[in-house]
């Protein structure tokens, strides 16, 4: 047996990145982050991942998730101590559990949610 270790779909499927469409005329839509892996494992840099913290912020002031005010709060305060001279790594990963948690159900928030977390926890 071997292990599944991405996403299978078959018949009327469709996946791009980290959705699942099924059904006729099934669609799945991720933006990209910008970010990815396949440059050897290459961590972002802390500017990078500011970079994407400022894409979440403008991204959350565009949807209508329920707590984007309080999202948006955080991630500016998360961008601030990500690009300071010495970021607190701790506060960081706090807040990287907290977002992927928050953001459920909003693809393209999750995607970039995912990206964040795992930079922050590569510093």
């Amino acid at each position: 047996m071997q292990r599944n270790n991405g996403i299978t779909a078959t018949g009327g499927s469709n996946v791009v990145g980290n959705a699942v469409a099924s059904g006729r005329s099934a669609k799945a839509d991720v933006r990209n982050s910008g970010l990815t892996q396949s440059d050897g494992g290459r961590q972002p840099t802390p500017q990078e991942i500011g970079d994407l913290l400022t894409r979440l912020i403008d991204e959350l002031g565009r949807s209508e998730h329920p707590e984007r005010a309080d999202l948006i709060e955080a991630a500016e305060d998360a961008r601030e101590e990500v690009t300071s001279a010495e970021p607190r790594k701790g506060k960081l990963k706090l807040f990287a559990k907290a977002l992927v948690g928050a953001v459920p159900g909003f693809t393209a928030l999750a995607s970039l949610a995912v990206t964040i977390e795992e930079g922050i926890r590569g510093l």
